[in-house]
This record gives C-alpha cells, structure tokens and sequence, in this order.
C-alpha cells in the first residue's frame, strides 16, 4: 500500500470512528452517516493534504449525507461527490489549492467556456450553416420570451417634455408606451442641427447605482453620469440617442409596485420587448436614418445590447461593454431566469454565441480584466473572429481590452466606443476632438436626475397608466396571446 493511499485510509478510520461513536443514539443510517459540510472539508485537507477555501457563511447549516462513502483515493472525485451532493462545486487554484462555493447557475469556468464554443463551431463551418443556426437561435429565444414580433404593434403615444438646448445637443425626457397602459421612461439627446440624415443609438443602462440619484430614491440608471456622458457625446458627434431605464427600475417603480419586481423572470420579457419598441421610437422620428442603427450599453445594458442585436436584423451596429463572456450568463433575473440559454435544437447557447448572432455586422466587444470578461481576449474573441470570418468580415468584430479597468462604463471604455461609432455610423468625431487632438467631454453638462425624469407632481403620469406588477403581466399577455407558462 502506498503513503497516500495509507494516507487515505488511516483518515476515513479517523472519521468512521467519530462518526460511530454515537451510533447508539442514531435512529437511521441517514443520521449516523450525515456531517455538517465543514467537517467534511477540514477532513478532506487533512486526508489528501490540501488547501481548500470556503465562506464559514456558505456553509453554515450544510450537511452532507453519506459523507464518507463519497470518498475515493481522488481528492478531485472526492470533492465532485460530496459537493455535488450539496449543490456546491470547487474550482481548482493551484498548489494544491481548491476554492469551495456554492453552485452558480449562471457561472463556468473558462476552460468550460471555450470548449462549449469548440463543441458550437463543430456544428457551423460557414456562413450558411451559421445563419441557420442564428434562425433557430432567434426562434427559439423569442419563443422562450413569449413574444410575438410580427403582430402589428400599439401606438407608441409619446410623451416628450423638458427641452434643454446643450452645447451641441439637447436632451428631452421621454416616455412611451411600449404596451397600452405602460410606460418606458427615458431621455432622448439629439444633435443641435434641426434638418438632416441622423443615425439612431440605443443606450440600455445596467446594474450601476451612483451618487445621482432623484429625490424618489428610483436609484440612479438612466441618471447616472457614464449614461450622461456617452449620450451627450454622441448626441454631439450627430446621432439621436435615447437613454432608457431597466424594467421596475428608475420611474418604472411606481408602476410595477417596488424595485423587486426586477427581480422577477418577468423582467427579461418586458426588457427585451421595451428595447424592440424603444426601437420602434427611435426609427419614427423626423430625420432617423434607418440604415444606421446602433446599441451600446454596459453589464446588464450590454446583455441588451447583444440580446436585441441578435433578434432584430434593424440594428447595424453594436457596441456592448463589460458583458460578453462565454463562461458567464449575467445571473439578473432580467438577464438569465428564463431558459433563452437553454437548449435549441440540440445545443445550448452561451452569450458570445449570441454576441455572434450580430454577424456580419460591425460589433465593438469592449472587456477588463477584473470581471467575467477577462476570457474575451483569449477565448470569445477568438471564436467571434471565426465566426466573422464566415463571412469575410473578420474587421467588422474588433475587441478593446483593458486589464486593469474594472467593471463600469467609464471613460476608457467610451473613448473606442465613440470612435467605432464614428466609422460604422458615420459620426464626426471632431466634434467631441479637443484641439491638443484629444477626445473630451467637458462640454457636456450633468443633470441632476429630477431634471431627467418624465414624471413628477407637476407631470403626473396618465390616468390610465397600469398600476402592479399582475396588470402589467395581463397587458403582456393579452398582447403577446401566448400563456406566461415561464414566469412565476
């Protein structure tokens, strides 16, 4: 017998005898063999003399059952046996070092990542066999959605109020009413010049709180100053952008009756139907130029982003930050809780697959190197560049990574996002050009957040404005016609 096998074995006697040494007052198998989780773990260090790493939290009141029958004289099968026994997993550091956590749903490692992308580029090879695979994709996301995008859609009855003349731009805040009854609140920035061609640009906020709040505490969103800035930046290179808010976030709170209710699976329907008819708006105002259609936005804005690029061929170009990675699917209810990563015919997605779906249109994948997005140099961009290649567009995907930004749409990040709009949208750059040739931003102006908002005292919303998050859901519905089987 060898020293670890010995090893092995002189521990799992050690535990076997604690654990028997109250038999008597067992009542079942079940109790004799059950530890609680951190003895099992402090037990695996000492038998295959390793490191692991755990939250005391995570594990507090987690018992394994028939702990050691899980053993075997493999540390790594020994810890898939007990942890997958208790929904939690490890991930290999090094050394001898195995960090222990809960099981994630919208987690993977990296590693898994890239082969999910070998296994998905082993089922397209070209451009014909990829767009039937966009097909299926789409049909069966908007299935998952319920949504129904081929029905004739309901007015949109803006309302637009609060006109501010910038220096290069305006800023007007903005509602719709993407279903009878609710309303999708925003701001909408446009070039001072009054006539002309303009492209359009979506911008969906993410999962960002800062300092500029409104004195209804709705959290800062749309208000916040990055969505400020690259609106107002845009707006001034000559693109009509518009600013719109998360589902029951922001002003839509006092319609859907708490912050909470983003939280629900609900909120992926109504996000990915409000940014369609956010669209919708756009493309209906005077001047809009409907072949130079962009979308850019950061973490949960940057699953709008991708998500809207890839169910509706009217975007041209994409720009979305801090969010793709094959290895990580967002976790927001209003990004992952229903199933749109599920399988479709045969093979599950993954958010660069998605991303992918913008081919061969122009797409600026922008990451750093202290988030999920750390794998987009060495694995997504990659398998982007591949699949752009089907198409002989492999310059239309370009990827800007930044190894020492974190997680937020700041201005190292806008800077290639204004540049890469100005050469897939036509956009004048000098406009935001200082004249030491730098790009700046000091002409723009930060509005406190009760200046952006659609609806106050003074304004109050319309009569007929749905109130809770049932009515809305019934609204959904009655449009869509399809049963909310999906959503709890």
């Amino acid at each position: 017998m060898n020293v670890m096998k010995k090893s092995i074995l002189t521990g799992l006697l050690a535990f076997f005898s604690i654990m028997f040494g109250s038999v008597c007052l067992a009542q079942s198998a079940d109790d004799i063999y059950k530890k609680p989780l951190k003895d099992v773990l402090a037990n695996i260090e000492k038998v295959f003399n390793v490191n692991l790493e755990w939250s005391d939290k995570d594990v507090e009141n987690v018992d394994v059952h028939y702990a050691t029958w899980r053993y075997t004289t493999d540390v790594k099968s020994t810890l898939n046996n007990i942890l997958g026994s208790v929904g939690f997993v490890f991930n290999e550091k090094g050394d001898d070092t195995y960090a222990v956590s809960p099981f994630e749903y919208h987690k993977r490692s990296i590693e898994a990542g890239k082969q999910h992308l070998d296994q998905l580029l082993s089922i397209y090879s070209d451009a014909a066999a990829f767009d039937k695979r966009k097909a299926d994709l789409r049909s069966c996301i908007i299935k998952t959605l319920g949504l129904n995008t081929t029905a004739a859609r309901p007015p949109l009855n803006p309302i637009i109020r609060g006109r501010k003349v910038m220096d290069g731009y305006t800023v007007e805040n903005v509602a719709i009413e993407t279903l009878p009854g609710f309303f999708l609140n925003g701001n909408l920035y446009r070039p001072n010049k009054k006539s002309g061609s303009f492209p359009v640009i979506l911008s969906p906020h993410g999962h960002f709180y800062g300092e500029n709040m409104s004195t209804s505490g709705d959290g800062a969103g749309r208000f916040n100053e990055d969505v400020q800035y690259r609106c107002a930046a845009l707006a001034r290179m000559g693109a009509i952008v518009f600013s719109y808010e998360m589902y029951s976030w922001g002003e839509s709170i006092s319609q859907t009756g708490g912050p909470d209710f983003h939280s629900f699976p609900f909120s992926l329907q109504m996000q990915t139907w409000n940014s369609m008819r956010a669209l919708d708006f756009l493309l209906t105002l005077k001047g809009a130029d409907k072949s130079r259609v962009g979308i850019t936005g950061a973490s949960g804005g940057g699953t709008q982003t991708f998500l809207l690029t890839a169910l509706d061929d009217r975007v041209t170009a994409s720009a979305p930050v801090v969010m793709v990675s094959s290895s990580f699917y967002g976790g927001c209810s209003c990004e992952s809780s229903l199933p749109i990563h599920d399988f479709c015919n045969g093979y599950r997605t993954n958010n660069a697959e998605l991303a992918a779906m913008a081919a061969p249109r122009p797409q600026l994948v922008v990451s750093d190197g202290t988030d999920w997005t750390v794998s987009v140099p060495g694995t997504d961009y990659p398998y982007l560049k591949k699949v752009y290649g089907f198409y002989g567009k492999e310059n239309n995907i370009t990827n800007v990574h930044l190894p020492n930004d974190e997680h937020d749409y700041g201005y190292s990040k806008r800077l290639p996002v204004y540049r890469f709009f100005a050469e897939a949208l036509g956009l004048n750059l000098k406009a935001i050009t200082g004249k030491d040739g730098n790009i700046d931003e000091k002409n723009i102006t930060i509005q406190n957040a009760d200046g952006l908002r659609v609806f106050d005292q003074k304004n109050p919303m319309p009569p007929h404005a749905l109130k809770g998050q049932e009515a809305i859901k019934q609204a959904f519905k009655a449009f869509h016609s399809q049963a909310l089987s999906l959503v709890p």
